[in-house]
């Protein structure tokens, strides 16, 4: 009866191990949805091959084609059946390790091809953009693997109207084995590179074209530290999409420590965490409420320090441009044109060959403006306006206006507004260069 029971006993263990194990080896046969399909070049959709131009996050990237295709020479594709998570505007959950994934495929490809679901190139809503299937050869493949596919079946999008396109069944598929293997956005696991903090994480172009949506709310950002001047800074971000600069002046004042102040050294690229609000005197938006622990740095409502030595971008700007030029932007409302100005506000900007027209002096003994200068200057019939601070020379003697009026002049500041006019702001007699 004893040599009984122990065979049972041994027969029972071994079976509850392979039962242990048999799920296991189930799982990780996952199906390669992204290869299943092949793409046919004999179809009647449109196809192009394409080289990268831009990476804008994991579901938009903008294409070199021949100027058949469009006549920029440049396109923008939107992937067709999927919904990335954000990191051009608001920044979400698994945004950022999507965006990486396509940037890694695409980089690493030995050829991309675009295709069209139908017979001809579709724009999607915006007006500006094609909804494309995206195809690449690894490098020493040889098939191509569909990208959107692979996003989807790696849990990195959401559905985008993914059952109704050509390769509709095939989406849907590797949707739901996302979902049964509770990859990335399925997983209810946190994100490694998304900030929990009690902030609102964002990007400055973001927190620019949208001011007054966040208008007393604290908000998180990531930005190069442009220029330094009476405690605030100004914080630029580039954004590929529209390739310019966007900025948010930053007001640290008298509250923060060495360690913290450090951190906003001109060159470093920052983290901020601080509440958005309307600074009237100046007629500008801010963030301000800035803290850093030293004690706790890795506290979340810290601002830190990611990375140094990168350089002010100082974008070298036209004048006409400065007054007349239009950004084309996506918003909440749609596809919007927006003056470049007000689009550039606290950026750093340079201008060339400027003709110094008019000089008003700050005369005011009590402010502490005294000796500043505003400049009405010229360019190629174009009228902006300089406003500077008060100028010193290397000997710590006071510039005046005979050191400017009538001459012309290269300068370097960062977009301001002032009086219901952006003008440039030049914080140093060092960015101000006299043609001889």
């Amino acid at each position: 009866m004893k040599k009984t029971l122990k065979t049972y006993l041994a027969l029972a263990l071994v079976c509850m191990l392979l039962i242990s194990i048999a799920p296991v080896g189930l799982a990780d046969k996952a199906a390669d949805y992204a290869a299943s399909i092949q793409l046919n070049m004999g179809s009647e959709t449109v196809k192009q091959q394409v080289t990268v131009k831009t990476f804008i996050d994991g579901d938009t990237v903008h294409f070199f084609v021949p100027e058949t295709v469009v006549p920029s020479g440049v396109l923008k594709a939107r992937f067709l059946a999927v919904n990335t998570p954000e990191t051009t505007g608001l920044v979400e959950e698994y945004g950022k390790r999507a965006s990486r994934f396509t940037r890694e495929k695409l980089s690493g490809a030995e050829s991309i091809i675009i295709e069209s679901d139908d017979d001809r190139w579709n724009l999607d809503s915006t007006g500006d953009r094609y909804l494309v299937w995206v195809w690449y050869k690894p490098a020493g493949a040889n098939e191509y693997r569909n990208l959107n596919i692979e996003l989807l079946q790696n849990g990195l999008a959401k559905a985008n109207s993914s059952a109704q396109n050509r390769y509709g069944s095939i989406c849907t598929a590797a949707i739901q084995q996302a979902k049964d293997q509770k990859l990335s956005i399925y997983s209810g696991e946190k994100d490694p590179d998304f900030y929990y903090g009690d902030a609102v994480e964002m990007t400055v172009k973001e927190l620019r074209v949208n001011p007054e949506k966040y208008n007393g709310v604290k908000v998180a950002f990531n930005g190069i530290i442009a220029i330094n001047s009476d405690n605030s800074v100004y914080v630029e971000e580039y954004d590929a999409e529209t390739d310019m600069y966007y900025g948010m002046a930053v007001y640290y004042g008298y509250g923060l420590n060495g360690a913290g102040l450090e951190i906003l050294k001109v060159g470093n690229e920052a983290r901020i965490v601080g509440t958005l609000q309307y600074y009237e005197a100046g007629g500008t938006w801010q963030v301000s409420g800035l803290s850093y622990r030293m004690m706790r740095p890795d506290d979340p409502g810290n601002i830190q320090l990611l990375s140094q030595g990168h350089e002010s971008a100082y974008v070298l700007t036209e004048a006409d441009t400065f007054l007349n030029g239009k950004v084309k932007l996506e918003t909440e409302a749609g596809m919007e044109e927006r003056p470049y100005a007000e689009m550039a506000m606290s950026t750093s900007i340079s201008m060339k060959d400027l003709v110094v027209k008019e000089i008003y002096t700050t005369t005011d003994a009590s402010s502490s403006s005294q000796g500043a200068m505003t400049m009405t200057c010229e360019q190629n019939g174009a009228v902006v306006t300089v406003r500077t601070g008060v100028l010193m020379d290397e000997n710590f003697k006071l510039i005046t206006q005979d050191a400017y009026l009538g001459k012309t002049v290269d300068i370097k500041g960062v977009v301001d507004y002032f009086d219901g006019e952006y003008q440039i702001k030049v914080f140093s007699a060092r960015n101000i260069t006299v043609h001889e």
